[in-house]
């Protein structure tokens, strides 16, 4: 990995320009800080975990301020989920997408307060947030979603499932069900696996008071990969905005650009 992996080469850059909205043609004020330029700075803060107000003016960010209000304006635009979504249909187009197996899994990042959040189950004192995962069979993040901490995983495996976006990329009609869905034991529900076969997609979960299915704990590691993969990004480490729209942003950015070092990785040297 790059020593300033907050860069945005021209390749990635080519892939999100067209996707932020255009500034008015006479917008009041100075002349704003080049969208390339927020964008590193985003990324600066989303890897390190700098508060807004300390970013490195030396860097040519613009301000933290800025920078926030140009995450922001981006959020609402759909910016980050649009990129999430056109980079997981390159890798699909690439075959790089397991569709065999999809695995659900939980985890809870260090809390700072905000919307969406609630007592820990390890700390009932404590507010937090819970991120629910499904990523494909290989660790790819398909949908990532962020509640309040005492939410329980099982709520959200239908939402995660009915989240991901229609790829396409192959031949056929794009693409959004896996053939089946891999997940712990705090997924056991007959209703959810009603649910699953209904759309066409093969449930297979660990059931309370039984022995765990041989081998499933080693299929869904990958899905713990990912999490350590998104925590690596500081700032998703510990949830400091107290939007949650805005943390949002930010995992949608995380997990695109989990994507996009996948997509340089297959396309090779």
């Amino acid at each position: 990995m790059s020593t300033r992996p907050w860069i945005v080469d021209d390749e990635l850059w080519a892939v999100i320009e067209p996707l932020l909205p255009p500034w008015p043609e006479k917008a009041p004020g100075p002349q704003p800080v080049a969208d390339r330029l927020c964008l590193q700075g985003i990324l600066y803060v989303l890897h390190n975990d700098t508060a807004w107000q300390l970013l490195p003016l030396e860097l040519g960010f613009g301000s933290g301020q800025t920078c926030w209000r140009r995450l922001d304006r981006w959020q609402q635009a759909g910016v980050f989920d649009q990129l999430h979504r056109i980079l997981l249909a390159e890798l699909n187009a690439v075959g790089e997408l397991d569709w065999t197996r999809a695995c659900v899994d939980g985890s809870r990042p260090r809390e700072k307060g905000g919307a969406d959040t609630g007592p820990s189950p390890v700390d009932r004192r404590k507010t937090g947030s819970k991120h629910h995962l499904i990523c494909d069979g290989r660790g790819t993040p398909l949908k990532v979603i962020t509640t309040a901490a005492n939410v329980n995983d099982i709520t959200q495996t239908l939402n995660l499932v009915d989240g991901i976006p229609p790829l396409a990329g192959r031949i056929g009609r794009p693409r959004r069900r896996p053939d089946s869905v891999l997940g712990g034991k705090a997924y056991d529900s007959c209703a959810v696996r009603r649910e699953l076969r209904r759309r066409r997609i093969l449930p297979v979960i660990s059931r309370r008071g039984a022995p765990n299915i041989k081998g499933l704990g080693k299929l869904r590691f990958v899905a713990e990969q990912t999490f350590a993969l998104l925590h690596q990004f500081k700032r998703l480490a510990v949830r400091w905005e107290r939007r949650l729209d805005l943390h949002n942003a930010f995992v949608s950015l995380g997990c695109g650009l989990i994507c996009w070092r996948r997509l340089k990785k297959a396309a090779g040297p």
